[in-house]
């Protein structure tokens, strides 16, 4: 499935899609969740809800 298509579908509420997704980025989030070598969970959260909050946002393009 293509990535748009997955995007599209999380926003629809398919929590399949949107755990897909949640997945492929957990990586990223986590090192960007860093400071200083430290584990910030406040960050990995604001981060997860912007993430979140980008799914929300997403228009698939015609």
């Amino acid at each position: 499935m293509e990535f748009e298509e997955l995007l599209f579908r999380a926003k629809m509420d398919d929590q399949s899609a949107l755990e897909q997704i949640v997945e492929m980025y957990r990586p990223l989030l986590i090192k960007k969740s860093l400071v200083k070598g430290v584990f910030d969970e406040e960050l990995y959260q604001e981060l997860m809800v912007e993430l979140l909050k980008c799914i929300r946002r997403f228009q698939k393009l015609e």
